[in-house]
């Protein structure tokens, strides 16, 4: 694996910005912060998430430290509906595409940070919990896995993503009974590791966590994360594939209740 850039005291700092439809991404010092906006809820639609491919992409290509966020209040309500009631064939490449998502943040190779920005559903909470470092703000948001509440049974993999992360009680409330989570409870639940009380932190924080992430040896950080979630990848890959299965069976229109 090739060394991250090392960047000495009073070399330049490193300036790069790309703009896409749905995508910001910047990059200063080995760190690439990437920002959804899709000018509504950030919906992980095909191209939403097409562009955050793309963008991890690039933040491979650049050795970067990632930090992923959202625009406003909302940094993610999750999958785009209409694309699930639009058709199988449709729905079952985004649902694939999502879920495959959150396996490659979880053996990215390296850190990645989320900073949640705002509220939090369904496809959202899965991105959330598929960082290594995850930082909120404090506000009335919620943070939700509504599958259940919306009458779709939770797919096998968005349960392994909940399991990795969430306490065995808010996992349980979570998962089957579709339990909101305020920022503030959010860290006991295990959605975050940290809150802060306002956007502007939220972001300094997250600059300033990354930075320190560049003082890791970067080499170990990801053989020790593939190490540390070979078990978890390898049960990802097993959901994933029962869940590919699961939707031809049933059709997705039929899983949500009439």
């Amino acid at each position: 694996m090739t060394q991250p850039p090392q960047i000495k005291d009073g070399e330049p700092q490193s300036l790069i910005m790309s703009h896409s439809e749905l995508i910001t991404y910047d990059l200063q010092n080995q760190i690439a912060t990437i920002t959804m906006n899709d000018g509504g809820k950030n919906l992980m639609s095909p191209q939403m998430l097409a562009e955050l491919n793309k963008a991890l992409d690039q933040a491979e290509k650049d050795l970067a430290i990632v930090i992923i966020t959202g625009y406003d209040n909302i940094f993610s309500a999750g999958f785009d509906l209409k694309v699930l009631k639009s058709g199988a064939k449709k729905a079952f490449t985004m649902l694939n595409e999502g879920f495959a998502l959150t396996t490659r943040l979880l053996s990215f190779p390296r850190p990645v940070i989320i900073a949640c920005n705002g509220h939090a559903i369904a496809m959202g909470v899965f991105l959330l919990l598929s960082g290594d470092y995850r930082i909120g703000v404090e506000g009335d948001f919620k943070i939700v896995a509504n599958e259940v509440k919306i009458g779709l049974t939770m797919p096998a993999t968005a349960i392994e993503v909940c399991r990795q992360r969430l306490t065995p009680a808010h996992f349980v409330r979570t998962v089957l009974l579709s339990e909101e989570c305020s920022p503030n409870k959010a860290v006991e639940a295990g959605f975050f590791d940290c809150t802060v009380s306002s956007h502007e932190l939220l972001m300094q924080k997250a600059m300033t966590v990354a930075t320190s992430y560049t003082q890791l040896d970067l080499d170990a950080h990801y053989r020790t994360k593939l190490r540390t979630r070979k078990h978890l990848i390898k049960a990802l890959k097993r959901a994933n594939r029962f869940d590919k299965l699961d939707i031809v069976r049933q059709g997705v229109k039929r899983m949500f209740k009439k």
